[in-house]
């Protein structure tokens, strides 16, 4: 079965939105996702976009997408955040999973980031094992820290 990587256009952003639900599903968290089709549309494809997006696509039909994004870090320089990475749970085994981490890491490599990071999931034990074989070092001693809308708003009221 043969696939390919493709950078992402508007028009796939219905189905890259499908993909954003299967992994919030898979990560037990369905009910967290809020960003919109319009809202990709839009942050990905204007006249500043947000992120970038690689798609995988198998008979004509996306089958995984990858989203990342610039960062800078203060001890490193330029780097990417890579937010997401998804095959659709019936395309999973072929492959198309690494050729998207690929594609990542060769974007980052071309801009020249110091570092690629993401978050995984402590017990996503394959994609951990992926990482680890790939050349990613998992950092067990940091937490990752959010603050929401809501937690946001309730803050600067504080002030």
């Amino acid at each position: 079965m043969s696939f390919t990587i493709r950078k992402a256009v508007k028009e796939d952003m219905i189905k890259v939105h499908e993909l954003i639900k299967e992994l919030a599903h898979f990560e037990n968290e369905a009910h967290a996702v809020e960003v919109t089709v319009a809202d990709l549309e839009n942050d990905g494809f204007g006249e500043s976009p947000l992120f970038n997006c690689f798609v995988a696509e198998m008979d004509s039909e996306i089958v995984g997408m990858s989203l990342f994004y610039p960062r800078y870090s203060t001890w490193k320089g330029p780097t990417i955040h890579l937010e997401d990475l998804i095959v659709t749970e019936s395309k999973r085994g072929l492959k198309i999973g690494s050729a998207l981490y690929a594609k990542v890491i060769e974007f980052g490599y071309k801009k020249g980031v110091k570092r690629i990071e993401w978050a995984v999931l402590d017990w996503n034990t394959p994609a951990i094992n992926f990482y680890e074989k790939a050349g990613a070092r998992v950092l067990r001693d940091w937490n990752t820290v959010h603050i929401e809308n809501e937690a946001i708003k309730n803050y600067i009221n504080s002030l």
